[in-house]
């Protein structure tokens, strides 16, 4: 494991790895994807053993994801989770206990079409996949966003039809453009009337304006009663930016983007080695 460094002053409070006494967190956030999950989407039991010590310590765990609400429900229902999380980017506050969204974001779809194609003028053909707004949730796809369409997709052949319901975000994916250069061209295009952030091999997304993990994370603090000093964060990709930025202490992956790497306090070992539960073993067990 390396510390990167971001200086004692940028930080929310001025501890440092190696600091004497026990840590000052009481809340570990992460993401899902890359960062807590295996490639085969699971736990594994060295990370579960460690969040279950943890939590009986009165430390909190909070997911902050990506995936939608729904998504997020499927995939953590095997798994011992009841509080809240941040969902779909930031944009959705949702409550495992309750099954209950307690916050959400949809775009205005006017400022999103319009910006849109302002990219498209820019990069040509583009390929979208639309993640519609509760209750139904829905994912709209372009007949050449993908080869192969998902179970539950809806493959639509006119455009107009993708921005008939409210939108959570959209999905940008090019025939000939990488993934970081379209990132770079949507965020030169679109931005500041919508954010535009990179979570994955092919997931350009674009989301309402102002949403990110850190503005979910603010939300959540907000809503449970915790603070930036006392928060720690683990990531794997270019959408964490934020969220490690926001969090008092930033860890991010051995297996993380290049561009995450240089945000971090520090570097754990790839998520396939269980490298959550090194870095809290370290701090907490």
């Amino acid at each position: 494991m390396s510390h990167l460094g971001r200086e004692a002053a940028d930080r929310p409070h001025g501890w440092v790895a190696g600091d004497p006494g026990a840590p000052p967190f009481r809340v570990v956030a992460t993401d899902l994807d890359g960062t807590l999950l295996r490639r085969d989407l699971t736990i594994s039991p060295r990370t579960q053993a460690v969040l279950g010590r943890i939590r009986a310590a009165g430390v909190l765990h909070l997911v902050v994801t990506g995936r939608s609400a729904v998504g997020c429900r499927r995939l953590l229902g095997g798994v011992t989770y009841d509080g809240v999380a941040v969902c779909g980017q930031g944009a959705e506050l949702y409550d495992f206990a309750t099954a209950r969204v307690l916050a959400s974001r949809l775009h205005d779809t006017e400022v999103l079409v319009s910006a849109l194609r302002r990219l498209r003028e820019v990069t040509g053909p583009l390929e979208f996949g639309v993640v519609s707004g509760k209750p139904d949730g829905q994912f709209l796809a372009t007949p050449g966003f993908a080869a192969k369409p998902g179970r539950d997709w809806t493959v639509v052949t006119n455009e107009r039809k993708l921005w008939e319901r409210p939108v959570a975000k959209v999905l940008l994916r090019h025939p000939d453009l990488d993934d970081d250069t379209l990132t770079a061209l949507a965020e030169r295009e679109c931005a500041p009337q919508v954010a535009v952030t990179h979570s994955g091999t092919a997931l350009v997304e674009v989301l309402p304006a102002g949403v990110s993990k850190a503005s979910g994370l603010a939300a959540a603090a907000d809503h449970i009663g915790f603070t930036q000093a006392e928060t720690i964060a683990f990531g794997d990709m270019p959408n964490d930016i934020p969220l490690l930025t926001w969090a008092g202490w930033g860890v991010a992956m051995g297996n993380a983007h290049p561009r995450l790497r240089t945000y971090a306090d520090e570097i754990t070992v790839d998520h396939e080695q269980d490298g959550v539960a090194v870095v809290l073993e370290r701090l907490f067990l």
